[in-house]
């Protein structure tokens, strides 16, 4: 697993599709999703959108032991670095910190811009950054013999949730995958995004 790639493709799934809040309450929209990632969403109202993007690409970095690359900013530009002791429960700990002071406007600063959605890769992010903002994370990619892209998409939202596979609410034949096209717009079950709002680490 030395991509994010391939970190973001073997990231488990739970038997239940059920999506729970950070209370332990069920989601009140329970259409949006097609399946749920196996990865805890804590017990505060911190994991959402934006939070559960930094949460995924800091455990891809955790597990590679690059632990002076986990760093997020601020909207004011300070940076947020993960320090020793490198353990799981000082990781939690410092991620709860950057949930809190981090969001959608700060991270969509820190990620560069993809340059079309042709180019598009896992890991790469939708963000529209705001006071909300949203983010939804690119799961993984396919490409066919004639070069058509389709796409996975998984978010967190308001309140903190689990995170969730997508489905595709443009086609549902397609679904959950999202295919590559010349719409202007990206429109998932909960949020519309446009195509330039691609990012990427």
């Amino acid at each position: 697993m030395n991509s994010f790639a391939v970190f973001l493709r073997n990231t488990g799934l739970k038997k239940d599709k059920t999506v729970l809040l950070f209370n332990g309450q069920v989601k009140h929209n329970q259409s949006a999703q097609y399946a749920v990632l196996n990865i805890t969403v804590g017990n505060k109202n911190l994991q959402q959108c934006a939070d559960a993007v930094m949460r995924l690409r800091s455990e891809f970095l955790f597990a590679q032991n690059r632990f002076e690359q986990i760093i997020f900013f601020d909207n004011d530009n300070s940076a947020y670095k993960f320090s020793a002791p490198y353990t799981r429960e000082n990781f939690m700990i410092y991620l709860n910190r950057v949930f809190g002071m981090c969001g959608s406007a700060s991270l969509s600063k820190q990620l560069k811009p993809v340059a079309g959605l042709s180019a598009i890769q896992a890991g790469d992010v939708f963000i529209r950054g705001g006071f909300p903002g949203h983010a939804v994370i690119v799961m993984d990619v396919a490409v066919n013999e004639a070069g058509k892209k389709i796409y996975l998409l998984a978010q967190s939202y308001m309140p903190a949730q689990d995170i969730h596979v997508l489905k595709n609410p443009m086609n549902e034949g397609l679904s959950p995958w999202y295919e590559v096209n010349d719409e202007a717009y990206i429109e998932t079950p909960e949020y519309t995004f446009h195509k330039n709002e691609l990012k990427r680490w």
